[in-house]
């Protein structure tokens, strides 16, 4: 009986000690409270680079090639899409030398004389006209090499999208709220929100200007007369992120 009573005694004492744990006081308690909130838009734009590079032994002749080729480029390119802002990037000009066998050390090393010259230039062009894109950069591939492309969202639809991002944050906000409430057996309306501190977050990278390495591709100019077939492209989606932080006071 005496062992009875005791273990009885012990599970008073952890029943009273639990009840006390569940009713920790939070009257004037102040809660930070993370929220996050989110919209997914399809992207409507496209940033195309594309480029031309020329070699030859004679670097002025590389130049004038590259020169004159790059404008053919681009004035397709402003015939396909008038609306389309494009942009000159990344001009280059780099020797070319032979392959010459390893030298032991003792041996002094003549000048290195380049046998050839390697020349290149690249323009960006940014356009919101998607349906045309595929035709656009078909009819610039006869002259230039499309080098990268990006998809992404407008300014005007990334701030069209901004106040559904601001109400999804501030929704999500409200909604942690309500739970942390419920887990300390409060009323929501004993809640009161003392500072909300909105830190913006978004994803830009669809609309980042992309910056390619003149040295990492080989952009050899086609024939002007040569078809190119139109290239499939899907534009995809982009989301934009917010994250709020709120101070909740509580009655």
């Amino acid at each position: 009986m005496t062992v009875l009573k005791t273990v009885a005694a012990a599970a008073l004492v952890l029943g009273a000690q639990a009840v006390n744990a569940q009713n920790v006081p939070t009257s004037g308690a102040l809660v930070i409270v993370p929220a996050y909130g989110q919209v997914v838009a399809p992207n409507d734009q496209a940033i195309a680079t594309f480029a031309i590079e020329e070699q030859d032994k004679d670097k002025a002749a590389a130049a004038s090639r590259v020169n004159q080729k790059m404008k053919q480029g681009v004035d397709i390119l402003k015939k396909e899409d008038p609306q389309a802002q494009l942009k000159t990037q990344g001009y280059y000009t780099y020797p070319v030398y032979p392959e010459e066998p390893a030298r032991p050390v003792s041996n002094p090393q003549k000048p290195r004389v380049p046998t050839a010259w390697r020349v290149g230039q690249y323009v960006e062009m940014k356009t919101t006209r998607l349906d045309g894109l595929p035709k656009a950069v078909s009819s610039a591939q006869k002259v230039l090499t499309l080098n990268g492309i990006q998809f992404g969202l407008s300014p005007a639809a990334t701030k069209k999208l901004e106040d559904q991002r601001i109400a999804a944050t501030y929704k999500n906000l409200n909604e942690r709220i309500a739970s942390i409430a419920g887990a300390m057996g409060r009323p929501v309306s004993d809640a009161q929100l003392d500072t909300i501190d909105f830190e913006g977050s978004g994803n830009y990278a669809g609309g980042q200007e992309a910056r390619p390495a003149p040295m990492a591709m080989r952009a050899f100019a086609k024939d002007a007369n040569q078809e190119v077939a139109e290239p499939s492209f899907e534009p995809g989606e982009t989301t934009l992120d917010m994250r709020v932080v709120g101070k909740v006071r509580f009655k």
